[in-house]
């Protein structure tokens, strides 16, 4: 918690973030499913982009989940972006730049309800 406490200062010494960063210990569990897999898929081909990107989701999520800030958020994020367009079938030259302007928009669910009667819920909570 003291690595977060300097990092949020706004007057910090930069040769304290040093002495204050905290030391961090992943510790793996070798006979869960999750690591099973992963070794077994790292053993096949060490060469594989997506265990890679799932070795270093598993090591940020544990980061983030412990409380420590990420390094680098932006590459994270890049790794996010790669698996969910893996689960979705996306091949990653067609990120998207080829919209289907063809669409009939008429074939879309509507974004609110007819009658408005669920157009303000979180309101209705209070």
């Amino acid at each position: 918690r003291m690595e977060q406490i300097m990092k949020a200062q706004a007057l910090r010494d930069s040769s304290m973030s040093m002495y204050m960063a905290s030391k961090k210990t992943m510790e793996v569990n070798p006979t869960h499913s999750i690591v099973v897999n992963l070794r077994l898929r790292a053993e096949k081909d060490r060469g594989d982009r997506t265990v890679k990107d799932l070795i270093w989701l598993l090591y940020d999520t544990a980061l983030l989940t412990s409380g420590f800030s990420l390094d680098e958020p932006v590459t994270f994020a890049g790794r996010i972006h790669r698996l969910i367009m893996l689960g979705l079938g996306v091949d990653e030259e067609d990120d998207g730049a080829d919209v289907n302007p063809a669409v009939d928009l008429a074939d879309l669910p509507p974004l609110e309800s007819a009658d408005g009667a669920e157009s303000n819920q979180m309101e209705e909570v209070d």
